[in-house]
């Protein structure tokens, strides 16, 4: 067997004993013996796109959704650049990824030598942890089989740690690249090194400090950013809730706006409208904060307003996530853990006015908003369908630009459990269709609604491959067509005239029609909301992959939600 099959199935055989389960890769010469070695190993799924970038944003959405480790490959050269929006969203997301680069020899590197680029140490502070590969020997000593066995592990292990996030490995490769052999490797019964973990945890003074602070503040608030844990803690910080008094504000990401827990706790939903105006309530006296940094504009508004005494994060990883820094406690430890141990320490709130003073606003909110809703004809109108026609389950992905943002206003809070995910970390429009595929495939395949704007269905025509490759089923991409960047219309720059048009809003006028027939997908076209209510539900109940697209209007959808918003 020559050195590079060596290298690269005991590599693989250690990734998988590890626990990696699939990778995504794109074709390549250089890369053939990792590829190859991928292939033969039966414990993992190799999914193949054509693309590097959308095989990059693939294996993000995986891993979003599984929230382990997925192996991203490719070959030398500019493949590895292509990789780049993916690793930094993974880096801004803290996503698990594990980035494998083939690489030329050391002797053709600076060379001249063509596909060969500098590629040490090219993914920079964008990763946590960049090794260059050693170069397979054929007559390698024990102890360098033994590193690279070691190696695997502490991969996997960093990518899935506290801080999840990219590693990326450069493999240098010399010729012959092909086994001298086919067929499957043996799998390893255990992993040569095996790194594990344990839990952040408060002490016990530190609990019962932060019970008395809560107990002695009882108007307070609870903040579920995006990229809440998952698991258990949703119904450990509801229980929270519930226990202490303090209404819960969450994300559309946060993984606590929807769900069953919604039906006896004080989840609020509609903050990106009604706060807008100062709330008829009192600043709060303490802020506790789960999660990345909220998605709305007023809620962050808000919050950086009001002058409590205590905010107070706790996370985890040890991230910082409070762009005006003010908050004045920050605690590491595991949130579910810290919920649950709170709760037993915690009596019932006996201050029924706070929690009722701001439920009691945002259910006014939502009569006034739905009461208008039912005849408007704009984008955040059809979210808002969106979310009242999917089934329990469903994963929805959101595109980038106005869509979450749309989610965010006016998906409201329901006992329905949704599957939320969008790239909320550098927040690019590129790769979002790739990675809503991925989420499907993630999640297992299930019922998968994606919404994305025109542009960033332009951005990622090449992922819409993987539907026809992978054979996907059972999914939806609602395309809102507003023909150009609907988002510019909300900044000031939208009054500058003939600029505004040609280098912000920037019309294409394209028909997409002939590119989602290429790909093999059905397409349906519609305008007016009865329409799409009725082709969202037939497409639901069918498995047929699916592209409807909404036409809108961006002016008059900026007319329609100005009207909508004022008084609601």
């Amino acid at each position: 067997m020559n050195p590079s099959t060596v290298w690269a199935t005991t590599f693989v055989r250690e990734l998988a004993a590890a626990g990696l389960t699939a990778v995504s890769l794109a074709p390549g010469s250089r890369s053939t013996p990792l590829t190859l070695a991928f292939e033969a190993h039966p414990q993992i799924e190799v999914h193949l796109h054509l693309d590097e970038r959308s095989a990059g944003f693939f294996a993000l959405g995986m891993a979003l959704t599984r929230n382990r480790p997925v192996a991203l490959v490719c070959t030398s050269g500019t493949a590895v650049a292509n990789f780049m929006p993916a690793v930094v969203e993974a880096n801004m997301s803290q996503v698990p990824l594990l980035v494998l680069t083939a690489d030329r020899p050391p002797e053709l590197r600076h060379s001249g030598a063509n596909q060969t680029i500098d590629q040490v140490k090219f993914f920079g502070d964008q990763v946590l942890w960049s090794v260059d590969v050693a170069l397979p020997q054929e007559t390698a000593p024990d102890v360098a089989l033994r590193n690279l066995r070691t190696l695997a592990a502490r991969a996997y292990a960093l990518a899935d740690g506290l801080r999840k996030g990219p590693v990326h490995l450069n493999f240098p490769f010399r010729k012959p690249l092909e086994p001298d052999f086919v067929g499957k490797y043996p799998v390893n019964k255990r992993p040569f090194t095996q790194v594990q973990r344990g839990q952040l945890t408060l002490t016990s003074d530190q609990i019962s400090q932060l019970a008395l602070l809560i107990s002695t503040n009882p108007c307070g608030l609870i903040i579920c950013g995006p990229r809440c844990p998952d698991g258990d803690f949703p119904t450990a910080v509801a229980a929270l809730g519930c226990k202490t008094g303090y209404p819960i504000f969450a994300d559309p990401i946060s993984g606590l706006r929807f769900g069953s827990h919604v039906a006896e706790t004080a989840v609020i939903s509609g903050y990106e409208t009604f706060l807008r105006h100062d709330p008829a309530w009192p600043s709060p006296q303490l802020i506790l904060r789960f999660g990345a940094v909220p998605t709305s504009k007023w809620l962050n508004t808000y919050l950086e307003r009001v002058q409590p005494e205590h905010r107070i994060h706790i996370c985890e990883n040890g991230v910082w996530a409070d762009e005006d820094h003010r908050t004045t406690l920050f605690l590491q430890a595991n949130a579910t853990a810290v919920c649950k141990e709170l709760g037993d320490r915690i009596e019932v709130s006996e201050s029924d006015w706070w929690a009722a003073t701001v439920v009691q606003t945002e259910k006014k909110h939502w009569q006034t908003l739905n009461a208008k809703l039912v005849t408007a004809n704009f984008d955040g109108a059809y979210v808002a369908d969106i979310v009242d026609l999917i089934p329990e389950n469903t994963t929805l992905f959101m595109g980038n630009s106005l869509p979450i943002r749309h989610l965010d206003q006016f998906g409201q809070a329901r006992a329905k459990k949704i599957n939320v995910y969008a790239n909320r970390g550098a927040s690019g429009i590129d790769g979002n269709i790739s990675t809503a595929l991925g989420c499907h495939v993630g999640n297992g395949n299930g019922r998968l609604v994606a919404v994305v704007g025109d542009i960033t269905f332009y951005h990622d025509l090449n992922g819409l491959l993987a539907i026809k490759q992978l054979k996907l089923k059972n999914l939806t991409i609602i395309l809102l067509n507003n023909n150009g960047g609907g988002i510019f219309h909300r900044l000031p720059v939208a009054a500058h005239e003939p600029a505004f048009s040609r280098l912000f809003a920037t019309p294409h006028d394209l028909n997409f029609a002939p590119v989602i027939q290429m790909y093999g997908l059905q397409h349906v076209r519609v305008s007016t909301r009865s329409d799409f209510q009725t082709a969202l539900r037939s497409v639901l109940a069918a498995p047929q992959p699916t592209v409807i697209e909404v036409q809108t209007d961006r002016q008059t959808d900026i007319t329609q939600l100005k009207a909508l918003v004022v008084g609601a």
